[in-house]
């Protein structure tokens, strides 16, 4: 508090020295501590770059981690900066719409270089250039060719004529939002345990994210929280887990197997929620996929949740066979790590098109328990069509 005192709010504490006095005097006097403080002083960027936006976008966000988080509020009420929700939304796609408009009138200038008598300016041709760069905004962010003729296709038997661009990109951004449809996420029910699983391949980043969820329920919804893992195949990720759950104060039970699953379930009834570490495995391997079903089968399906965690940079065909494959253990609802290692937003609409499974958080950092929030359908609409804070 003294070094934010002297150097502001955003003074970082780098290290806290204690001083014993000396001589006779140390029975009788107490310990002095000696802090050292540092202020970045780094100039913000006037510009955010496409990844730094997207993560910005995140962490501005509410973390809200449970289903009970929500509020009864009402649609226009007012937010922090004085715009009520329908008037953010108007703000996002107008912002998007002009931008869409300067590309529009850029291209209009190519193409009347050499046939401008030929040119008719009717709104039918400015309503397809508008749906060409739209789709040409959304292949950038790496939306599948297959959804994007989707979307297309369905907005247009919508379109006048004399539809504006503000009309037209309002019509593609309440599509895309309707598709990713509603967030799902963790809840707890009074008095009654909760097992939430994480699957998911190798190295995306479920240890760390069941850290952070853990850390969010011990230490801001006061929950009496468990950990349970069963990735037994990487001495390091038991390890981790650990030294988190003696941080946190919480048990942590190694599993096995099925069997030994079923075990700790009777004796972890007590607890509020269950995060359960899984190993990550192959989705090519058959005997793994079985293994897991089966660690899920130790729990009744209504006393369970699922998570299958991807991170967004694998490649999208890749991530075909990877929700395949685990679409044939459990329903599940989808994260999505490694938001800040990316500058597109793609592949959230893809996989949750491709399989119709819920979203629900997304990760964009190493820090425990930050680097985590919700997913939000506007704000990923916004990203796909363009948009930027």
């Amino acid at each position: 508090m003294k070094a934010r005192d002297e150097l502001g709010k955003d003074a970082i504490v780098t290290n806290v020295k204690q001083i014993k006095p000396g001589g006779i005097m140390r029975l009788f006097k107490k310990p002095t501590y000696e802090i050292t403080a540092a202020l970045d002083e780094t100039p913000p960027k006037t510009e955010l770059s496409r990844r730094e936006s997207i993560k910005a976008m995140f962490k501005d966000n509410p973390d809200i981690i449970l289903d009970d988080d929500k509020k009864d509020t009402k649609e226009d009420e007012k937010s922090a900066n004085g715009l009520t929700d329908s008037e953010k939304l108007e703000q996002k796609i107008s912002n998007i719409a002009m931008l869409l408009e300067k590309q529009m009138g850029a291209k209009a200038k190519e193409d009347t270089k050499d046939k401008d008598e030929e040119k008719k300016d009717t709104a039918e041709e400015k309503n397809n250039a508008c749906l060409q760069l739209i789709y040409k905004q959304l292949l950038e962010n790496e939306v599948d060719e297959k959804y994007i003729n989707q979307l297309i296709t369905e907005i247009e038997p919508a379109l006048k004529k004399d539809g504006s661009v503000e009309n037209i990109l309002s019509g593609i951004y309440q599509k895309i939002v309707l598709k990713l449809g509603k967030t799902e996420v963790m809840g707890v029910t009074q008095g009654k345990a909760r097992f939430v699983f994480f699957i998911g391949p190798t190295g995306v980043g479920k240890t760390t994210t069941i850290a952070k969820l853990a850390s969010k329920l011990k230490l801001d919804r006061k929950l009496n929280v468990a950990l349970l893992t069963a990735d037994t195949y990487r001495i390091a990720a038991v390890d981790q887990l650990k030294t988190y759950a003696e941080i946190l104060n919480v048990p942590l039970k190694v599993v096995y197997s099925d069997t030994e699953l079923k075990d700790a379930y009777e004796e972890m009834k007590n607890y509020d929620i269950v995060l359960i570490d899984t190993a990550g495995r192959s989705h090519r391997d058959k005997q793994q996929r079985e293994d897991i079903e089966k660690l899920i089968s130790a729990v009744p399906a209504e006393e369970r949740d699922i998570f299958l965690v991807l991170s967004i940079t694998t490649k999208y065909r890749d991530l075909i066979r990877i929700t395949q494959s685990y679409s044939e253990i459990a329903e599940y609802r989808l994260i999505f790590t490694k938001l800040d290692e990316t500058d597109t937003l793609g592949n959230i609409f893809n996989v949750k098109l491709l399989t119709g499974a819920p979203l629900s958080y997304a990760t964009f950092g190493q820090k425990v328990p930050n680097d985590i929030s919700r997913l939000d359908a506007q704000m990923i609409a916004k990203q796909l069509l363009g948009g930027s804070d």
